[in-house]
């Protein structure tokens, strides 16, 4: 649910609400189809059992296209190196993804585990991410709470992951709100963008 790129205090940024509409457009897609194929195919997977290779390929590639995202991101606003809030989110993804790879050859209860930490982690980071951006770029309260959302979500998975009645439409359900969130963002960023226009 992560997004991330930020104006560095000695760096003009070019992001713009249509760049960040597009973004998070595809962000919604991405995370619908993610969903989709997490609810087909893997839902029914409990903390106990050993992930299939379709449920290990979807955990490693939700936090990976986070980074993906951020990185695109960061390209849209021309920060580069001088975006450290991005930088770090990327290095927290790229972590992830490298966890989650050693966590999938174990149990559902450890891609959980994995997975939970990392919501946290990047839920906070969006959450300075929003309230840095609103200023520049406005309209972003959808990530605030999107954000706060994720840390707690992120902390409630995390602190579950070795229940027994834990399994992957947790983590499916936390990437709908990302979704819902993502699209509200987009909703609001054109509003602004119309009354500007007046």
């Amino acid at each position: 649910m992560t997004q991330t790129t930020v104006p560095s205090s000695t760096t003009t940024t070019t992001t713009t609400p249509s760049g960040l509409r597009s973004l998070y457009l595809i962000r919604v897609a991405f995370s619908l189809i993610w969903v989709a194929l997490v609810i087909t195919t893997s839902a029914s997977l409990v903390s106990t059992d050993r992930p299939t290779a379709m449920a290990a390929l979807l955990l490693v590639i939700y936090p990976l296209w986070d980074v993906i995202a951020t990185l695109l991101e960061r390209r849209m606003a021309g920060t580069g190196s001088t975006d450290r809030v991005g930088s770090t989110n990327m290095a927290l993804g790229l972590a992830t993804t490298a966890g989650m790879i050693i966590a999938v050859l174990s149990t559902i209860g450890t891609a959980l585990l994995v997975f939970g930490i990392w919501a946290l982690l990047s839920g906070a980071i969006q959450l300075v991410v929003a309230i840095r951006r609103r200023r520049t770029v406005g309209a972003q309260w959808p990530m605030v709470i999107s954000g706060g959302q994720s840390v707690l979500a992120g902390a409630t998975v995390a602190a579950t992951s070795a229940s027994a009645t834990s399994s992957l439409s947790t983590v499916a359900g936390y990437s709908a709100f990302g979704a819902f969130w993502f699209l509200v963002s987009v909703i609001a960023l054109s509003i602004r963008g119309r009354r500007e226009k007046r």
